[in-house]
């Protein structure tokens, strides 16, 4: 019988982390449940930093950028006197049930803990969109709509001084970011960690741009990429003569972990936090609850551990007739 419960944020924030948060809390108290908060991840489970909270403790977050709970690398958790330690200080406090927020190594480490025969369920929140068993993650859409903002706003100084722009995004080897950043902002060019690019042929659509009249061009380059922002710049120094345009990078990084959630993203986590509580009520355990076909789901750990997310081919098919 459940009584209590802990939730706990891991790896990359993301904007809506502590929309999530508030939604485990709120939705435990309601069961009747005590809710703990878990500072600092899976590094504060194993130093015992584990704290109960009430409705008022996550007021006021729904729209804050970030977690409230931390986050933190651990090594130590990598290992199995690490995680014992981490279960160890969960039962001293008599917690019932782990809610763990994060990416695809966060639910790794669920996964760990749960086969280890703590009750464990898993919270999709990602901007880099690579994590397998929901089809959007906590952050990503938010994330997005910073990119493309930053996007909208240089190439308004590259129309004016005649230049092109290559931007890059994050997203680890996932290019989900910089496929659907570059189609919404009308990039001439996309490199990805999915497919290999030819700079000869970014370089050439730059020099026809130049000479059809354009006033501006745009790459949008993912971090993951061969051709990310600090080699395509290396390429069109080496070949400045032949592109019309001058060229600039700009790495937008951690700029798009930090903004305030939108509302896609508040009521996503709102979601997927409270379907999270459902899971421990229903104590199906070892799950990773996210959004499919618009509905709140559960996948076992056993399918999307040591997988990746598919890049959708048809995105960047389209990618390729609009450059």
């Amino acid at each position: 019988m459940i009584k209590n419960i802990a939730v706990l944020t891991s790896g990359g924030d993301a904007p809506g982390m502590n929309a999530a948060i508030r939604a485990v809390v709120r939705s435990g108290i309601s069961n009747g449940w005590t809710v703990y908060g878990v500072r600092h991840g899976y590094r504060g489970l194993i130093n015992g930093q584990i704290e109960s909270m009430g409705t008022r403790d996550v007021g006021g977050i729904l729209q804050q950028g970030g977690t409230i709970l931390g986050s933190a690398r651990c090594p130590e958790f990598t290992t199995v006197d690490g995680r014992k330690l981490a279960i160890r200080n969960l039962n001293q406090r008599g917690i019932d049930a782990l809610v763990v927020i994060g990416g695809n190594g966060s639910q790794t480490g669920a996964y760990e803990l749960y086969k280890m025969g703590f009750p464990v369920v898993g919270v999709a929140s990602t901007i880099d969109h690579y994590l397998v068993g929901s089809e959007i993650t906590i952050g990503v859409d938010t994330a997005l709509n910073i990119a493309l903002e930053a996007i909208d706003r240089l190439k308004v100084t590259a129309s004016s001084h005649q230049r092109a722009f290559i931007v890059e995004v994050m997203g680890r080897k996932c290019g989900y970011l910089a496929l659907m950043a570059g189609i919404a902002g009308g990039a001439e060019a996309i490199t990805l960690p999915e497919h290999k690019t030819d700079p000869e042929e970014i370089a050439e659509s730059l020099r026809l741009s130049y000479e059809h009249g354009k006033n501006h061009a745009l790459i949008v380059a993912a971090e993951g990429a061969e051709l990310n922002a600090r080699t395509l710049t290396e390429f069109f120094v080496a070949h400045r003569d032949r592109l019309g345009f001058s060229v600039r990078s700009t790495i937008l990084g951690h700029v798009q972990r930090g903004g305030n959630p939108n509302a896609s993203d508040r009521i996503l986590a709102s979601k997927l936090g409270a379907g999270a509580v459902e899971s421990i009520a229903k104590e199906q355990f070892g799950v990773l609850i996210g959004l499919n076909k618009s509905k709140v789901t559960a996948t076992p750990y056993e399918e999307i551990v040591g997988k990746t997310k598919e890049l959708d081919e048809e995105l960047f098919e389209l990618a390729e007739k609009l450059d």
